[in-house]
């Protein structure tokens, strides 16, 4: 016989006596668990007939240990007999039996301790519990399954078609039609079909996108700028004059009419007068004039020019001999270009200051012409040369801002004279650092700049005809349309706008669910280091040192949108202009559309 057998009956030995310990009232659980111990040694009985293998010394053992069994089951039902003739209180007597039949000595919670994890052992050996945890997949999860894969599928090949799509439009795109506004008219629509393209794989695709994975595409190179590709200003053919001056003849600027933006313009202009005059351009004094010193590098004009066309009204007082004999600078002759509405410009104030400069006019101010700065007319180099050409040793000329000489050759890119550099008037090297520095914390490399012209601009505006004032939805329209153009994911905004304006500008600018945020120039924090140069050289809190600064963030962007008739404005496309940024979709702030509505006049 096995000992597993062996063992088998042992248990179920040790249950009969377990079942017994624990009965608290009644026979019946004993009677049961007689049947049940009766039919476990039967069974093993069975089994331990069937083996063949058994050794001699098992089989004696086991009869012994069937002979003691029997002669307890007999005792047991006896004592069942009697208990059903016993009150429930007799317990403690059938226990006193118990113990001195098995010879043990054990307490309930003792006889629990011991014998319950063999019960716990058995029924667990004898149960299947995989019926009772097995789970069972629906049909319907693995047809989903497939489902979801054509799905995907579906989605790639859509994906493929839209990418043919756009490989077609793109041949369109470079085989338009010779007329210029069916060109344009055609980029424009074929240009919508494929930033509508582009969006539509980015949403099939989203679903099968691991990590950062941008999509790449035939229009990868195209769409790194948008549509709007750099303009070739072609610096190589621009036509040019040398200026070659003198260094004993000086032209004074004066420059009055309007504010900074004004007098960069009027100094531009009178660098090509000194330049047709051939005499060294004195750079007015900041007690007269802007403090040109703090916004431009005057120095560097000098460098780009390989000689010196520029000084500042504090080096020529010191070299003018006439100083030296008379403690003052004498102007021989003032010329006037414009003659109306008042000669100049200048009227007592500015002749007052003048005069605490230690500067004397000789003579009245005069005009060689008469002209209007209401209706300027075009001159010519020639003209200006005849007309303002003197022998006087110092000569000035005012106000030229409004001056329509050779407009062309002035406003081509790097100006009208000759030079080394990219441009000849631009910010200071401090003020340069301090834009790159803020567009490197705030902007990145691509951004739209905005120039948003509001304070005083209603009425000067609606002065015209059509108004160049526009209500804020409709500017916000057009600026969207720009930002789907240029895919830019951020603005700068140069504005002198109330917050209440701004505000809703920026609630208004959203293009595909998401707002496209409008950033501007926060206010000095310590914490913050991109304008630290600012700081640490004495020009924080300059308001000109801060309108270039905003305008060098502008110049420097990929796509600008300026405010019509602002002069602010102007000075930013020169320096894109200038410095090759300029791009195909600048343009001014909805530009041929009309105000949807305009006030009255007063």
């Amino acid at each position: 016989m096995k000992k597993s057998h062996v063992v088998l009956i042992r248990v179920g030995s040790w249950i009969k006596v377990l079942s017994l310990v624990i009965w608290v009232d009644g026979s019946g659980l004993i009677a049961g668990n007689d049947c049940v111990t009766s039919s476990m040694v039967k069974d093993s009985s069975s089994a331990s007939s069937s083996s063949s293998l058994s050794s001699p010394d098992e089989e004696s053992d086991l009869q012994n240990l069937l002979e003691e069994s029997d002669s307890q089951i007999d005792q047991f039902r006896v004592s069942d007999a009697a208990a059903e003739q016993r009150p429930t209180f007799a317990v403690e007597s059938l226990r006193s039996r118990l113990r001195r039949s098995f010879k043990l000595n054990l307490t309930k919670k003792q006889s629990i301790v011991i014998f319950l994890p063999i019960v716990i052992i058995l029924i667990y050996l004898s149960t299947d519990f995989s019926n009772y945890f097995s789970v069972k997949v629906p049909d319907s999860v693995f047809r989903s399954n497939t489902l979801t894969g054509r799905a995907h599928e579906s989605d790639l090949q859509a994906l493929y078609l839209l990418r043919k799509q756009e490989s077609d439009l793109f041949s369109i795109w470079n085989h338009t039609l010779s007329n210029l506004s069916t060109i344009e008219d055609v980029k424009s629509a074929v240009f919508r079909q494929i930033s509508l393209n582009r969006q539509i794989q980015n949403a099939l695709l989203s679903p099968h996108k691991t990590g950062n994975v941008e999509i790449g595409g035939s229009a990868d190179g195209y769409f790194a700028g948008g549509s709007c590709r750099k303009i070739d200003q072609k610096l190589n053919g621009r036509k040019t004059i040398q200026w070659k001056p003198r260094p004993d003849k000086f032209l004074f600027a004066i420059c009055l009419s309007g504010q900074m933006s004004n007098h960069l313009i009027c100094l531009e202009k009178h660098m090509f007068f000194a330049a047709l005059l051939k005499r060294v351009l004195v750079i007015p004094s900041h007690r007269f004039d802007y403090h040109y010193s703090r916004i431009i590098d005057i120095d560097r004009i000098n460098t780009c020019l390989g000689r010196n066309v520029v000084v500042s009204f504090e080096e020529f007082w010191k070299k003018d001999k006439n100083r030296k004999k008379h403690h003052h600078v004498h102007i021989n002759r003032f010329i006037c270009y414009f003659s109306k509405p008042e000669p100049c410009y200048v009227d007592k104030e500015h002749i007052t200051k003048l005069k605490a400069l230690g500067i004397t006019i000789g003579g009245k101010l005069d005009t060689p012409w008469e002209e209007d700065i209401a209706r300027p007319s075009n001159k010519t180099a020639e003209e200006v040369e005849s007309n303002f050409r003197s022998d006087d040793d110092v000569i000035a000329i005012g106000d030229v801002f409004y001056a329509n000489v050779e407009r062309e050759w002035v406003m081509q890119p790097g100006g009208p004279v000759a030079h080394k550099c990219r441009t000849l008037i631009e910010p200071n090297r401090l003020i340069l650092l301090t834009a790159q520095r803020f567009i490197q914390t705030f902007l990145g490399k691509n951004y739209i700049a905005l120039h948003f012209r509001r304070h005083g601009f209603l009425k000067f505006c609606n002065a015209k005809n059509p108004s160049c004032f526009y209500p804020i939805p409709q500017a916000a329209n057009c600026i969207t349309r720009l930002i789907e153009k240029v895919e830019a994911p951020v603005i700068f905004l140069s504005t002198d706008a109330a917050e209440s304006e701004t505000g809703l500008l920026q609630s208004l600018l959203i293009l595909n669910g998401k707002t496209v945020p409008l950033v501007k120039r926060p206010a000095r924090d310590s914490a913050e280091k991109w304008d630290a140069l600012l700081y640490r050289h004495g020009l924080e809190g300059d308001p000109q040192v801060e309108a270039m600064l905003d305008k060098t963030i502008c110049a420097m962007s990929s796509v600008f949108i300026g405010a019509s008739g602002s002069t602010f404005t102007e000075d930013i496309l020169r320096l894109r202009k200038d410095w090759g940024t300029a791009s195909e979709c600048d343009e001014y702030l909805c530009a041929n559309e009309q105000p949807n509505f305009v006030a009255d006049h007063e």
